[in-house]
């Protein structure tokens, strides 16, 4: 397989940056909380998706 430069760079941050919350994915999130409350840039939030029933869907109106 061919090694891609670019993707060996992003790789090899992605290890320094984890590295330097020693691997713990709640300090990661953490941080990249308070960095988010530090911006002044608004933070989308899809919210939850919700399924429907399948009685519910355009599909099964339209008979699809």
């Amino acid at each position: 397989m061919i090694e891609d430069p670019i993707v060996s760079e992003v790789r090899k941050h992605r290890e320094e940056h984890a590295a330097s919350y020693g691997h713990d994915l709640r300090r990661i999130a953490a941080a990249l909380r308070e960095t988010e409350a530090k911006s002044s840039r608004p933070v989308f939030n899809p919210g939850p998706k919700y399924l429907l029933n399948k009685a519910e869907s355009p599909r099964s109106e339209a008979g699809g």
